[in-house]
């Protein structure tokens, strides 16, 4: 969307300098009314769109979310718009860097996030499709997050979890997949998982080491989430911001925490 309205910018802003020479050419002719009108609007919608396009691109994004995964915090058709400066801006072809962070990613926090390569099927990823996930962070780097029948342990300690759903009552035991400890961490870093039927890793999944630079995703919405359990942590660098507020449906407008 970003890179949309700075060509549309460009394209009124070569417009305007095409057509301000012939402003002088015009006086004394009945054209000159309407020329001079068009010619107001190409400049200020020229410097009204790449305002946007500045706004978008550091520091405030539109979001409408696509899923049923963070019921029941967030539903399918709720309009938010995403903090993208509290955790720093990026840094243009930098490959996701960012500078002047305020904060860093907290346990907690819902946060949006370019789709990760192992979370795409394989027709998406051969039509490059680019998408957004919205999800809760769980864990950070270091940490150690484990599920235990459907309930969420970090570093050995359970979560208080009041904003989580459950839609399905039943609990899937721990498939025996990898003989050591050090196989299922690579193989979830990997992205294995992802392959594998919902109810493998969804109940009882872990314990995994989130990676340094990486974090742990999840989905309130538990039994329909396609989060971190499957496609693994992900990185910082995929990182777009922090959801902040809530503006429609104007019946459930607030701050998203």
């Amino acid at each position: 969307m970003e890179l949309i309205l700075v060509f549309v910018g460009v394209g009124l802003f070569v417009l305007a300098r095409i057509m301000r020479p012939f402003r002088e050419r015009v006086k004394g002719n009945t054209l000159k009314w309407w020329y001079h009108e068009i010619y107001e609007w190409v400049e200020t919608g020229w410097s009204a769109v790449f305002l946007a396009a500045f706004l978008m691109y550091f520091f405030i994004q539109a979001f409408k979310i696509p899923s049923g995964s963070m019921r029941n915090t967030l539903l399918e058709g709720d309009h938010l718009f995403v903090n993208k400066f509290v955790y720093g801006f990026h840094v243009p072809l930098s490959g996701g860097k960012r500078f002047a962070s305020l904060k860093t990613v907290n346990r907690g926090d819902i946060i949006v996030f370019q789709c990760p390569p192992q979370a795409l099927t394989l027709a998406e990823r051969e039509e490059n499709v680019d998408k957004d996930f919205i999800k809760r962070c769980i864990g950070i780097g270091g940490d150690v997050v484990e599920v235990k029948n459907k309930k969420v342990f970090v570093n050995g300690k359970e979560l208080n979890e009041n904003y989580t759903s459950f839609a399905d009552p039943a609990v899937y035991p721990a498939p025996k997949m990898f003989p050591t400890s050090e196989q299922y961490q690579r193989a979830w870093e990997a992205g294995t998982f992802a392959s594998l039927s919902t109810d493998a890793v969804r109940d009882n999944f872990g314990p995994v080491l989130v990676p340094a630079g990486h974090y742990f995703c999840m989905g309130d919405n538990r039994d329909r989430s396609f989060d971190s359990r499957f496609w693994g942590p992900m990185p910082d660098k995929l990182l777009k911001g922090r959801a902040l507020f809530l503006y429609w449906p104007l019946t459930r407008l607030r701050l998203v925490k």
